[in-house]
Order: structure tokens, then sequence, then C-alpha cells
């Protein structure tokens, strides 16, 4: 399997990688990821046009969320530390280097051609697993493993299916999982035109790759299900500005007032 032979979403997993090798190149990262910089010099892929046009606020943008997703993930596990934890649309992600705990259970989930072409990158094994499913394709849910708890990350992956897709996998997981976690990061509709503009397509994404799921406010998802209960809502760029110019801050700042991306906290209840 190579890079080139993935599905056009599938491909986009290229983004946020090239984004984490960039800051973990620099003198002060925010986040270090040395797999990430292996995988840029390694993987056969012309990054030039995603170098070119994505923007110093989207890349900051893919940190920010690891950044988020990371620090829940440590509190978790500072609560359950034997728990399992699921990443949705794992793609090349690197979570698990950064939050193992030396007892947790690991499951990473993405379509077929992502986990042949992650095999070859990333090992697996032992606490560790790969999940070879469509987070749609519910049969997944059968393959995790008794644990004390569950939290559920999807970094990057929601936005890419339709609202009612979103919803029967919460119902699925409240069904299967009542009072497990998931940790998400959601777009405003507004954020999703602008997304599909400005990351994308200037990134040289196939347009079949375009965000499909915008969400108007996070209070939504509570009418959902009645077992959906809101943890905590965070403005994406949150604290992480410290290394921007003027016009970057300004930019962040109004994302942030807008609630153009989020990062959404939820516990499935038992009803």
């Amino acid at each position: 399997m190579s890079v080139t032979e993935l599905g056009s979403v599938q491909k986009t997993l290229l983004l946020p990688l090239w984004g984490r090798a960039v800051e973990a190149r620099k003198a002060h990262p925010l986040l270090v990821d040395r797999t990430a910089v292996d995988l840029i010099s390694t993987i056969d892929y012309d990054f030039s046009t995603i170098a070119r046009n994505i923007s110093v606020v989207t890349q900051l943008a893919w940190i920010a969320r690891s950044l988020h997703t990371d620090r829940v993930i440590v509190d978790f596990l500072a609560r359950h530390p034997a728990a399992a934890c699921v990443n949705l649309g794992c793609g090349l992600d690197t979570t698990f280097e950064r939050v193992d705990n030396g007892r947790v259970s690991w499951y990473d989930l993405d379509l077929p051609d992502v986990v042949e072409l992650r095999r070859k990158y990333i090992p697996a094994g032992g606490r560790r697993k790969l999940l070879a499913y469509s987070l749609l394709d519910h049969q997944w849910l059968r393959q995790i493993g008794s644990a004390e708890a569950v939290l559920f990350i999807a970094s990057g992956v929601l936005y890419y299916v339709e609202e009612a897709q979103v919803k029967a996998l919460f119902r699925k997981l409240a069904d299967a999982f009542p009072g497990s976690e998931i940790f998400f990061d959601a777009c405003s509709p507004r954020g999703m035109r602008i997304a599909n503009r400005k990351v994308i397509q200037a990134g040289g994404m196939d347009e079949s790759a375009c965000l499909k799921w915008g969400l108007p406010t996070v209070r939504d998802l509570a009418a959902w299900d009645s077992r959906i209960a809101i943890l905590a809502v965070y403005p994406l760029f949150r604290n992480m500005k410290r290394a921007l110019s003027l016009r970057e801050k300004f930019a962040t700042t109004v994302s942030d007032l807008l609630g153009i991306m989020s990062m959404v906290h939820l516990r499935f209840g038992s009803g």
C-alpha cells in the first residue's frame, strides 16, 4: 500500500501529519512528534503543495487539536488507569506514544487501506491493536475488550461524514458502552466552508474529501439523545497563541469568539 493508492478522504491524513512534522522541527515546539518528522521524509509523496498553501494558523490548528486531546486522555487515564482508549480515524497519528501510562488498552481504528499503510510505518502489538473498519461499520464495537472505562477520541474525522451518521454512531456508542466518553473536534457550518476552501482545496486534496458536517452549536448535541451529556467545550486556540504574530493572534481570537472550531467532550449516560 502506498499513499497514492489511498482514497480521497484517507489522503487527508497527510495534512495533520505534515503539520506535526513542521511543529517538531521548530526551535521551541508546542508538540514534539519525531515519528511525523521521519514519516515526512520516508513517505513517497510531494508535500510541496501543502507547504506552499497551508497557513500558520491552519498548521497551529492541528497542533492545538493534538494538545487538547493529549490533555484530556492524560486526565482520563489518571482517573481510570486501566481504561480502553479508541482512536477513531487514527490515520498516521502518534497519540499513544505521548500519553501511554503503561496500562491503557489502545485501539487504533481506520479504513482498511489506512490500516495497511499504518502497519508499514507505525508498529502495533501488545496493548495496541489495529482495527480495519469504517467507523460507520459498527461491527468494530464488538472488538473492544472489557475495561474499567472507555474513552473514544476522534480527531479530524467526524466532519467528513453526514450528521445523520454521526448521530447513529453516538447512539451506538451509548448502547454499547454506557458511561463512556468521547472527545472530538467540531467545526461550525462557517468553519466547514472555510476549511473546504483554505485547507482541503489549498492543500491539494480532492474535492470529494470536503467536509460534510458542520455543528451550529454544541448545545444541539444534547437534543440528539437523552443519554448525551456535554462535559466541556474548548475553543480550539485557547492558550495556543504565544508564538503568533499580531495578525495571527487576531485571526485565532476571532475564530474562537465565533466558535469556528471547538473541542467537545461528551459522556454517554445510561438513559
